[in-house]
């Protein structure tokens, strides 16, 4: 299940993002998933939930938002998507093509209590990519 090391990422990034004061204070983390990306999102909610138990992260939920895969064909031009990852044109069949979306695993935002309505940690174009071995 390697959905629990990403899990093990995601807290490393926090950890990193946010000083440790505050680290009680947050209250979700938002992530981009791509649906080709292999992630199960349940399983990966599980695991966060087992890591951070009895943490000062113990209250931070994810919010996932998944992304669809696409890939651009590079002979007509034209993007495609389908629900098994695979990368032949379904306009000219070819398969000269480039995934534009679908495989990537980020973190986007960590938000915190509203205590004086702070701005997100990570702010839009802050994105933390998340490296699975």
């Amino acid at each position: 299940m390697h959905e629990l090391s990403i899990a093990q990422n995601i807290v490393e990034i926090v950890r990193q993002s946010v000083p440790p004061d505050e680290l009680s204070n947050v209250t979700s983390i938002k992530l981009k998933i791509g649906e080709m990306s292999g992630v199960v999102a349940d399983s990966l909610e599980f695991g966060f939930m087992a890591i951070t138990s009895e943490t000062e992260l113990e209250n931070a939920k994810l919010q996932i938002e998944k992304i669809p895969f696409v890939f651009k064909c590079n002979k007509c031009g034209k993007e495609s998507g389908n629900e098994f990852g695979m990368t032949i044109c379904q306009h000219c069949n070819s398969a000269d093509t480039k995934i534009i979306s679908g495989m990537e695993i980020q973190v986007i935002e960590v938000e915190l209590k509203d205590e004086e309505k702070a701005p997100p940690v990570l702010p839009k174009g802050r994105e933390q990519k998340l490296v699975v071995e």
